[in-house]
């Protein structure tokens, strides 16, 4: 599957590969950073059940077990450790536990669903892995205006969508295909095409038209957040600005995700964290003197 987030946080979390994940998070103050960090090991872990190569009755049984031990972690009752912190995380938050219930959710429909017929149904995928994920992380952060949570639902969906468009490929391989049936019969290519990944100019339309798509998420999620709550999301802003980043590589390679292994070196990776973060500190008119076309 696509990376979830795993989705939010990066879908390589390691300390020294310079992940998505641990640029992002660098920012955070240590309380949030070490709450982040569960969470994320939550994800991973949950990300691996359905990513196993078992049988896939085994996986249904593997999560429906993990989702009762989250249950009993809500009361520090879990046999796994890891799934305790977890539980002191959420109460120490106040984040709603029906958000990791509903990425438990979107994880099950991982073994349910290779094909996916309307956008609908993948919102509702992506939702669930993914704007679940920035719910509770902005918990985590703290906000001033609850139009925070419209700024972490519509981020969510930009960022796994760029997931999608970036991993066609190898989930190709894996016999999944996320782009919505719908489009494409409406660009007239055909999933024979796209598990052979046969690059042609209905591809090109078909990628331009799901690029818009994630574009037009990216352009929500700004409108949703306020000024007075940059600073708090600066972790999930400086996510947001690599991805905005990968997707305008996908496009510069002319949608070729066939071709192409669409990614973006550490330096890149760094130094969009470091002019956020400078950005943070300078007064408001600074973006006159600074030219991006960054999106948050």
């Amino acid at each position: 599957m696509p990376a979830q987030a795993v989705h939010i946080l990066g879908p390589d979390y390691s300390r020294n590969k310079l992940s998505n994940f641990y640029v992002s998070f660098l920012s955070l103050p240590a309380p949030k950073r070490e709450a982040i960090e569960t969470i994320y090991a939550f994800c991973r872990f949950t990300d691996d059940i359905v990513d196993d190569d078992a049988d896939p009755r085994e996986k249904h049984r593997r999560l429906r077990q993990w989702t009762r031990e989250l249950q009993s972690a809500l009361s520090g009752t879990s046999r796994f450790q890891m799934l305790n912190r977890l539980g002191a995380v959420i109460h120490k938050f106040n984040i709603p536990a029906d958000h990791f219930r509903e990425l438990l959710k979107g994880m099950e429909m991982d073994l349910r669903k290779q094909r996916y017929v309307t956008f609908h149904e993948l919102e509702i995928y992506c939702y669930r892995v993914a704007s679940t994920v920035g719910l509770i992380c902005a918990e985590v952060f703290g906000y001033h205006h609850s139009k925070a949570k419209e700024y972490a639902i519509n981020l969510g969906k930009a960022l796994q969508l760029t997931n999608i468009l970036r991993d066609i490929k190898s989930d190709a391989k894996r016999g999944r295909i996320y782009l919505p049936q719908e489009d494409l019969r409406r660009f007239g290519y055909t999933e024979e095409e796209l598990l052979a990944g046969r690059y042609n100019d209905r591809f090109v339309a078909l990628m331009k038209f799901e690029c818009d798509r994630a574009r037009m998420y990216f352009r929500k999620a700004k409108a949703s957040l306020a000024e007075e709550d940059k600073p708090l999301f600066l972790a999930a802003r400086i996510m947001g600005n690599i991805y905005y980043l990968l997707l305008k590589r996908i496009e510069a390679k002319n949608y070729d995700v066939f071709s192409h292994r669409i990614r973006l070196a550490p330096p890149i990776k760094l130094l969009v964290a470091m002019v956020l973060r400078l950005r943070n500190g300078l007064p408001r008119n600074f973006h006159r003197y600074v030219r991006t076309e960054l999106p948050a």
